[in-house]
């Protein structure tokens, strides 16, 4: 059975940051998506579901990269050169 991992996450101007007793120090990445995958890496073999606890700091910024319209590395229309 597939255990969860629940991570608290805030954001600083490093970007996204995440803490759990079971992570050796906090994660940071520059995306949710980004952050979701490297704690995964990190805690292989086991393989758990990665639950992401947003603080308020987190939420805001989501919500205003959600609201720029800008479009994420690998998103249809964007070049790659």
């Amino acid at each position: 059975m597939t255990e969860k991992l629940f991570v608290e996450v805030t954001y600083t101007e490093r970007g996204y940051v995440g803490s759990a007793p079971e992570l050796r120090s906090p994660v940071v990445a520059l995306s949710l998506g980004g952050l979701r995958r490297k704690i995964g890496a990190l805690m292989l073999p086991e393989e758990p579901i990665v639950v992401l606890n947003l603080d308020r700091g987190a939420r805001l910024e989501r919500d205003r990269r959600r609201l720029t319209g800008r479009p994420h590395p690998g998103s249809p229309g964007e070049s790659r050169t």
